[in-house]
């Protein structure tokens, strides 16, 4: 997966993204920790296919995030960078929401804690490669992403997008 901004794929990244903004279907805007534009949430085409398309600073597609609704269980694909794949589902277990992350090609992702409060963890194989919490802004409806290895950031973007999605999923 090539990535745009270059220098160093293991640093650790911080984004800010906004609450309920997939909702409206409108774009938005995803900010680093310095407050640039990192990627843009493109919401045109949700009220018609249910679908987002993450974007970089440029404008450069670099993820496609899908969901299928199912009779089973609700599901969202996420196509992303040069031609990986991943699904992210919910895991019912127990009574707390979890999601699970099926990577094509690599090892699966799990995604566990308060996922409604936006205060949970990302893991790959019981590794935290990223965390999303709210305690880091100030900002009303504004909650963080870090990102453990930039290399990862399209990928938990994404996913962090998927979840936001189906974890408030109820209309209004």
């Amino acid at each position: 997966m090539s990535m745009s901004q270059g220098g160093d794929p293991n640093r650790k990244r911080k984004f800010a993204m906004r609450q309920k903004a997939l909702s409206i279907g409108d774009d938005y805007w995803i900010e680093d920790e310095a407050g640039n534009k990192a990627f843009k949430v493109n919401g045109k085409a949700a009220r018609i296919r249910d679908t987002w398309v993450l974007e970089d600073a440029t404008g450069r597609e670099v993820a496609q995030i899908r969901e299928k609704k199912l009779s089973v269980r609700d599901k969202i694909k996420i196509e992303y960078g040069d031609g990986g794949e991943a699904t992210v589902k919910k895991a019912m277990i127990g009574f707390r929401d979890r999601f699970i992350v099926e990577v094509e090609g690599g090892e699966d992702l799990k995604v566990h804690g308060k996922i409604t409060d936006h205060e949970y963890k990302i893991d790959r194989d019981g590794d935290k490669i990223a965390e999303i919490s709210k305690k880091w802004f100030r900002i009303r409806d504004t909650y963080g992403v870090e990102v453990e290895h930039d290399v990862d950031s399209v990928l938990i973007l994404a996913v962090t997008v998927a979840v936001d999605s189906m974890s408030h999923d109820e209309p209004g």
